[in-house]
C-alpha cells in the first residue's frame, strides 16, 4: 500500500486497502497487430478508501492525456444508452423547462448520442469532449463540441462565451476526473444560480455489495458512494439536493446538485445516507471482504476455462469492454483460452485485447463461429446481448455471466 497517498478530494494520509488487481495495461488501450511485439506499459491498480472522508480511490494516476486523447468506446453503439440518455434528456427538458433560451453542457459528451436529443428539441447545447476522434463524430452528427478537459478553467471560459447554463449533465464522467476539486469548482463556476448539475455514474456500495471489481480501471480514479460528496460538494458552494438508484452500468447513482440553498433537499439524500450507514461505508470493515470475493471470481472463472481447455471445449466472449480488460487480465493465462471476443463497435475491429491480446472480430461471428461458450464481458447490457445473438443461443451457444459468481444462460 502506497504510504505517500492522500486523499483527492480532502487530502488526508489515513487509508483502508479495498482491492489490489496488480499490474494491468490501460484498459482501452486496443492494439493494433504491428503492436504486439512491442512492449506494453502496465501499471498499479489499487483501490483504497480514505478513512476520514470515506471516498474509494485508485493509489496510481495514469495521466488523462494518455487516457483519452484518442478513445475508442462510442456511447451510440449501445441501444440501451441510446435509450437511457432520450429518456433522461426529455425529462430533464419538462422538469426544467428548457426552451430556445436555455443553455445545456455536457462534460465529456463522446459522440452526441444524448445531447442529440437537445439539439432536435431546439434547446441550445454545447459538449465538452477530450477524445478528438469522437469530438470529430460529434460535430459530424450536428452536436456542438469542444475537444477538450473539463475544469474550473474551461468552465470559465465557457461561461464567459456562452452564459452559465441551466444545466450541467456529466454521465459517467465524474469518476474520471483525477482533480475532483477542480471538477466540481467547474460545476459551481459555470451553473446559473438556479441551474441544476446532474451527474451519472457507477455506485460505490453496487460494487461492494456485488462484486464488481472489474468496474476498476485506471479511468476511473473514484468509486463513489454518496457521503463523502456531500462534503465535496458543500466545499465549493453546492448542496446535492436529491439522488436517484438506476440500473444502468451494474448499479449507478444519478445525483442532482444545486447552488446552496437554492433547492430544498428531498428525502432522498437522508434515505441514502441511512442506507450507506446502515451498510458500515464509514467503517473500514465494510471494505474488507471485497478482495476474497474477488479472488473467488477469478478462481471460478479460471477453473471453467482450463476445464473447457482440457476437454476440447471453445470459447470466446462478447463485449471488447475496459470491465472485460480488468477481468480477463486479472484472469492472467487462463484467459489466454478465449479464441476471440465478438464486439459490435466498427471501431475495434481487426484489433486486439490489452494484455492477453484477444483479437476482436465482428459481433456477427459469434454465431457464424458457434462457440460452445461466450463469457459476457459486458454483463451489464446482458439482455440487450442475449437479444442480439439469438441466433448464437438458438444454436445452442451459452453465454457465461462471471460475476457476482459464475453462471451460464
Amino acid at each position: 500500500m502506497d504510504n505517500n497517498f492522500e486523499c483527492r478530494a480532502c487530502g488526508s494520509k489515513n487509508h483502508h486497502p479495498v482491492i489490489d488487481l496488480g499490474l494491468q495495461p490501460l484498459a482501452n488501450n486496443l492494439l493494433r497487430k504491428e503492436d504486439l511485439g512491442k512492449p506494453e506499459p502496465r501499471f498499479p491498480l489499487e483501490v483504497v478508501v480514505c478513512t476520514d472522508c470515506w471516498l474509494m480511490q485508485i493509489t496510481h494516476i495514469v495521466p488523462p492525456v494518455a487516457l483519452f486523447s484518442d478513445y475508442v468506446y462510442f456511447s451510440s453503439f449501445s441501444e440501451h444508452m441510446l435509450r437511457h440518455s432520450r429518456s433522461a434528456a426529455l425529462r430533464y427538458i419538462e422538469e426544467k423547462k428548457l426552451n430556445a433560451g436555455s443553455f445545456v453542457v455536457e462534460v465529456a459528451s463522446n459522440d452526441g448520442y444524448l445531447l442529440k436529443n437537445f439539439v432536435q428539441a431546439g434547446v441550445p447545447c454545447l459538449g465538452l469532449e477530450p477524445a478528438a476522434n469522437i469530438a470529430t463524430v460529434a460535430r459530424e452528427a450536428g452536436v456542438d463540441t469542444r475537444c477538450e478537459f473539463f475544469g474550473a478553467d474551461s468552465a470559465a471560459a465557457v461561461k464567459k462565451e456562452r452564459g452559465g447554463a441551466d444545466l450541467i449533465l456529466g454521465n459517467n464522467v465524474f469518476a474520471h476526473a483525477p482533480s475532483t476539486n477542480d471538477f466540481v469548482a467547474g460545476l459551481q463556476t459555470l451553473l446559473k444560480p438556479d441551474g441544476w448539475v446532474v451527474l451519472e455514474f457507477p455506485y460505490g456500495v453496487d460494487m461492494i455489495e456485488h462484486v464488481e471489481f472489474d468496474t476498476i480501471y485506471h479511468e476511473h480514479v473514484f468509486y463513489f458512494t454518496l457521503t463523502p460528496l456531500l462534503t465535496l460538494f458543500k466545499k465549493h458552494g453546492l448542496d446535492v439536493f436529491h439522488v436517484e438508484r438506476i440500473g444502468i452500468h451494474g448499479g449507478s447513482l444519478r445525483v442532482f446538485a444545486c447552488h446552496a440553498g437554492r433547492e430544498t433537499v428531498r428525502d432522498s439524500v437522508p434515505q441514502t445516507l441511512v442506507v450507506e450507514a446502515e451498510l458500515g461505508v464509514a467503517t473500514p470493515a465494510y471494505y474488507m471482504r471485497f478482495s476474497s470475493r474477488a479472488e473467488k471470481v477469478r478462481a471460478d472463472l479460471q477453473a471453467f476455462l482450463l476445464e473447457q481447455q482440457k476437454t476440447g471445449g471453445h470459447v470466446a466472449a462478447y463485449g471488447a469492454s475496459a470491465k472485460g480488460s480488468t477481468l480477463l487480465n486479472y484472469v492472467g493465462d487462463a484467459a489466454r483460452v478465449i479464441e476471440f471476443i465478438a464486439d459490435r463497435s466498427t471501431y475495434k475491429h481487426g484489433k486486439f485485447s490489452p494484455g492477453i491480446h484477444v483479437p476482436i472480430v465482428p459481433a456477427e461471428q459469434l454465431a457464424l463461429s458457434r462457440p460452445g461458450y461466450a463469457v459476457l464481458l459486458v454483463w451489464n447490457f446482458a439482455d440487450e446481448v442475449i437479444a442480439q445473438q439469438q441466433a448464437y443461443h438458438a444454436a445452442g451457444g451459452r453465454f457465461v455471466i462471471p460475476l457476482p459468481e459464475l453462471r451460464i444462460v
